[in-house]
């Protein structure tokens, strides 16, 4: 009676799904159905698994309705794209592996539930024997986590399993260096899948996922050649750092890993509203991003300790078993490494992802390099950073990439004509278009009668009537001052030591000279700026002689 009630069921399930009229409504609401579906395909799969015996030779992998081609259909997923979502492995990205273009709004896993192969208890016990320094609840909530990290995604589990073998010691070591809980290196599998080079659709980038601004607060630099957002380790010690500091101000280990994910702002109004400190209490005022964090990290902490229990197999993933790093003090392109020590590019890449052009600039920055090419690259140091150089660093190469001018090279001013453009200028003084622009703070073509352009080239043009005069090494947009004050204080203060300002994200000219007590005149003058001048995050403006 149970077979053949179980056989009636699946028939009348696939005749459903076969015959009934398309589903009409609006994008969120057919999401909704195709969601529904899956809840109970996937219940109904899991009757039939139960109640297998003597039911597989009623219906021959000939038939018409044969249930292993239904069931995948709606069971085959993908390998989701890593880098592309801001946290790869959370559950409420479910969607990826439904190979369809659905906003993280219209999917509320609140009201969806899989269906478990074990009892609450089994993981209640699992995690309590964890012993963890953080505490790890479990609910219907952090269950769906756990069931979809264990059951539906086995061959990228699989995957950042073979991975956690060589990072999560290394970030156990960060962890420890900073007296935090080491559970807390489950947080790289949420962000990123262990992918480095990882970047969200809000252009968080690397393994730990810092966002441009966050990263600075915490002593990353970007700059043209370097990211450490993508050096998983210079990373992990900023991620350290922010948890640290968000334990400092929330007391709470769940509040802190949620600010993880939306920002110290996010909680703080999300504890307003609810009027309490308590996650689960302030868990439905969360941004919805931010909801399955928590959860997903206590799933991503089950699943590192509980796979062999759940039959998954880490994949073996090759990298080297000892590495040693090198201070690099000069400018060197990975290419001049692998020319003369043999190891391949790909795994310079692999071992130092936060060099995104291949180039290390000198000043110093690390080098990591496996153990066999150690000794060679000592002996061969200074013989690699001459190698070939001139073939090596040019702008073709460098993606034209312009670094600044070498102060060998002229630098010409130009005052713009009524009627000239940016490429007849270019053209005029046999440079590039890109390098104008690049030089003068340019972002696209517009250029206006009476401004100044500042010009490098091999010599200067004697039939241009402005002055030439010997270019700034910190900053490749200073012109000419055009007063005789302010010619007589660059004259003479070019041996002088100044006070530099290096310019932060959000400055304007106008608060850099308040802060250093100068007129803005002067700040302008002294740089060879006007008011309307654009300045560049990393730039140094001379402020006054000290």
């Amino acid at each position: 009676m149970r077979r053949l009630l179980l056989t009636g069921s699946f028939i009348l399930f696939v005749a459903i799904l076969s015959a009934q009229e398309p589903v009409k409504g609006t994008r969120k609401q057919l999401i909704q159905e195709i969601l529904t579906l899956r809840k109970e395909n996937s219940e109904l799969k899991l009757m039939i698994d139960q109640n297998s015996i003597g039911l597989y030779d009623t219906v021959s992998t000939t038939d018409t309705l044969n249930w292993s081609g239904v069931f995948d259909y709606f069971e085959s997923e993908e390998e989701p794209f890593v880098g592309s979502t801001d946290s790869l492995l959370s559950a409420f990205y479910l969607q990826r592996s439904l190979h369809l273009n659905i906003e993280d709004d219209f999917l509320d896993l609140d009201n969806i539930s899989f269906v478990a192969d074990l009892p609450d208890s089994v993981y209640i016990q699992r995690l309590k024997a964890l012993n963890s320094f953080i505490n790890l609840p479990y609910n219907d909530i952090v269950k769906n986590r756990i069931v979809y990290y264990t059951q539906k995604m086995p061959k990228q589990i699989a995957t950042i399993l073979g991975l956690s073998a060589y990072y999560m010691p290394i970030f156990e070591e960060i962890f420890d260096y900073h007296d935090m809980p080491l559970e807390l290196k489950a947080l790289a599998i949420i962000e990123s899948a262990l992918n480095p080079t990882a970047v969200s659709r809000a252009k968080a980038r690397g393994m730990w996922q810092f966002m441009h601004r966050t990263a600075l607060e915490y002593k990353l630099q970007i700059t043209s050649f370097v990211d450490e957002r993508y050096d998983p380790i210079l990373s992990g010690h900023a991620a350290a750092r922010y948890l640290k500091d968000a334990y400092a101000v929330f007391g709470d280990w769940a509040l802190a890993i949620s600010s993880y994910n939306c920002g110290f702002g996010n909680v703080d109004k999300a504890i307003r509203r609810a009027g309490s400190r308590a996650f689960w209490d302030i868990y439905p005022y969360l941004p919805k991003e931010t909801r399955g964090y928590v959860p997903a990290f206590v799933a991503a902490l089950y699943t590192l300790t509980y796979y062999k229990e759940h039959g998954i197999r880490p994949l073996p993933i090759e990298m080297p078993a000892h590495i040693d790093t090198f201070h690099v003090t000069q400018r060197v392109h990975f290419s001049q490494i692998a020319e003369i020590t043999g190891i391949s590019v790909d795994e310079l890449r692999d071992l130092n992802p936060q060099y995104i052009r291949d180039i290390i600039p000198g000043k110093p920055f690390i080098l990591r390099l496996p153990y066999p090419y150690t000794s060679l690259f000592a002996e061969k140091e200074q013989e690699i950073y001459t190698y070939n150089e001139n073939a090596y660093f040019n702008s073709i190469l460098l993606g034209q990439s312009n670094p600044q001018p070498s102060t060998s090279r002229a630098q010409t001013t130009h005052t713009v004509k009524a009627g000239e453009t940016l490429g007849g200028i270019a053209q005029k003084y046999r440079v590039k278009t890109s390098d104008l622009q690049y030089w003068n703070n340019i972002k696209g073509t517009l250029i206006r009668p009476g401004q100044k352009l500042a010009i490098f080239s091999g010599q200067a043009v004697a039939s241009t009537p402005t002055t030439t005069t010997k270019p700034s090494t910190t900053s490749s947009t200073t012109s000419p001052a055009t007063s005789s004050a302010a010619k007589s204080s660059t004259t003479s203060s070019q041996s002088a030591t100044y006070q530099w300002h290096t310019i932060q994200k959000g400055d304007t000219l106008w608060e850099i000279a308040k802060k250093y007590s100068i007129s803005l005149n002067d700040l302008l003058s002294l740089n060879g700026l006007n008011a309307n001048s654009k300045i560049i995050a990393g730039k140094k403006l001379k402020i006054k002689a000290l």
